[in-house]
This record gives C-alpha cells, sequence and structure tokens, in this order.
C-alpha cells in the first residue's frame, strides 16, 4: 500500500485576490435547520461576508453562486420522486436558488453594501436577467453580485455554475465554503484520524479520488487553471483570511 504524503504546508500568505467567486451551499442559509432560510442566520452571514469585504479594504470584487439544496434538490427528487421528470426537478432545483440569491441580496445590503441578483433563469420582475458584461459593470462599481438559476440549464450542478462564473468574471479563485476546514484524506465525519491536505495539485485530488466538487465543475477549474480554496465559512475570521490571501483551508492549484 503507498505511503500517504501530505501536501507542503502553507507557510506564508500568498497574493491576495481582486476578483473572487464565492459558492455557498443553500445550507448555509439555514442555519441549524435542514430546510429553508433563518433569518437571524442569514443576517450574520451577509455582515460576515461584509465584514470579510471591509477586512480586505475593498479592493476585492465578489461573485457569489449559491445553491438551492435547502429547499430542494434535483437529484433527490430523481431519485426518491418518480413522478417528476430529471429535468423538471432540476428547474425546480434552480428555481430554489433565486430565492436565496433575493433573501441573500436583502441580507447583504440591510448589512450596509450594494448587492444585485442576476438570474440564468429569467424572473424579471424581481431581478436581472444574466449577461456577463452586466455582471462585470456591478463588479466595477465595487457592488456584490449573486448569480441565481444555477447556469440556466438542467443537469448541471451551482458547482458547475460556480466554476463557469468564476472564468466569466476573471475570477482568480473560486473559494467553495463548506461545514470543514479543508479537503481529508479520509471523512473527517467519519474517521477521527483523517488528515487535511493544506494544499494539492488538480492531478493529486484526482488520483487520490477526493470529493471536491462534481466532475464537471473540477475539469472545468482544472482546464482553466482556476485555483479552488475549499474552507469553513462558519470558522471565525476564515473568509477574511481567503480575501486577503492568509493560509486557510485547503487550495487546489496547477
Amino acid at each position: 500500500m503507498p505511503v500517504l504524503r501530505l501536501a507542503k504546508p502553507e507557510r506564508r500568505a500568498v497574493k491576495a485576490p481582486r476578483t473572487v467567486l464565492l459558492k455557498l451551499s443553500g445550507e448555509a442559509l439555514s442555519g441549524r435547520g435542514e430546510f429553508g432560510i433563518d433569518p437571524t442566520h442569514l443576517a450574520h452571514l451577509a455582515r460576515n461576508i461584509i465584514a470579510a469585504l471591509r477586512a480586505a479594504g475593498r479592493r476585492v470584487r465578489m461573485g457569489i453562486v449559491v445553491g438551492g439544496g435547502n429547499f430542494i434538490r434535483g437529484a433527490d427528487w430523481t431519485r426518491t420522486v418518480r413522478v417528476v421528470d430529471p429535468a423538471t426537478a432540476d428547474y425546480m432545483g434552480m428555481i430554489a436558488t433565486v430565492l436565496n440569491a433575493l433573501a441573500l441580496q436583502e441580507a447583504i445590503e440591510k448589512a450596509g453594501t450594494e448587492a444585485r441578483v442576476l438570474s440564468a433563469i429569467h424572473v424579471r420582475q424581481v431581478c436581472e436577467p444574466y449577461i456577463r458584461r452586466r455582471a462585470l459593470r456591478h463588479l466595477e462599481k465595487n457592488r456584490v453580485v449573486i448569480f441565481a438559476g444555477g447556469t440556466g440549464n438542467p443537469f448541471f450542478t451551482t458547482d458547475t455554475a460556480a466554476a463557469l462564473r468564476a472564468i466569466e468574471i476573471g475570477a482568480e479563485v473560486l473559494l467553495k465554503a463548506t461545514k470543514v476546514d479543508g479537503v481529508y484524506d479520509r471523512d473527517p465525519m467519519r474517521h477521527r484520524g483523517a488528515r487535511r491536505f493544506t494544499r494539492l495539485t488538480y492531478s493529486e485530488a484526482l488520483r487520490r479520488h477526493l470529493d471536491i466538487m462534481d466532475q464537471t465543475a473540477f475539469t472545468v477549474c482544472r482546464e482553466h487553471r482556476l485555483p479552488i480554496r475549499i474552507f469553513n465559512l462558519f470558522k471565525p475570521a476564515s473568509l477574511s483570511h481567503a480575501l486577503t490571501g492568509k493560509p486557510v483551508g485547503t487550495i487546489i492549484t496547477a
């Protein structure tokens, strides 16, 4: 059996990014619950995002992709509810992301920063349609841009949407916020001896079959050499560290 060798740790800060794409799960808005949006937790999340941006000195432009798993997961419905077509289930999930994006927009603006929702699923009465040049213009004005509706197509996850939007807006890193503080060699929830990687290459992650994001999203990031940083959103100052280039979580690069 080959000996496990952990990647070299990040011993110093890297160059702070100017443009980032933050990937949030739907569960990030639900707090301790598994369904819906917790208003108190949502407000706390928005304040943390704004505090991190201010700590970075307003130098960072941020796009956000939010999932819809706190309302519905298309994949789960496909497996368990046979009366719903897989494509329809995915569209239902994309609509759920619009609900989350609108709530997050309100919370961010109440915390003191302008935000805009751009959706790949057109809901013109409540948000703007996704147009790349419009998104870039909002970012130039230091607005937080929240991308909803996934890719606008079924059979693609919000991880893939995050990878695509990150490349389109010229993000220097994709920040994937999770409930764990990085990538481990084994599931840390089940194995006490699980060890965390601080740095990996795309090839190492593939060779070790590490569950980082879906294969389509990971392939897009690898082809465009877009770094992926996995970190614990709920750990104090973790997002601030990610925005200012300080070591946090696990980074996957070329």
